[in-house]
């Protein structure tokens, strides 16, 4: 079960790393020339999908250290 837990965290710690990087590469294009046939960098999308991804790799990250926190008291009750 905890197991499934960490795999689950650490897929969504890891999907959210990717969008915010890929958000970060557009908002750095978004300065290169562009040709009319691209379409325009949407810097307000750009910035609530990093806020976005930041929020989610927290939230996974709190998931994380709760399923430890649990792995640990459970352990203690054990010995």
């Amino acid at each position: 079960m905890v197991v499934q837990v960490l795999n689950t965290a650490a897929a969504g710690m890891f999907a959210a790393a990717d969008r915010f990087t890929a958000s970060a590469q557009r908002t750095v294009a978004w300065g290169a020339e562009q040709t009319e046939s691209q379409q325009k960098v949407d810097l307000a999308h750009e910035a609530v999908e990093q806020v976005s991804a930041k929020a989610d790799f927290k939230a996974n990250a709190a998931v994380i250290r709760t399923a430890d926190e649990m792995t640990g008291a459970l352990l203690d009750m054990i010995a």
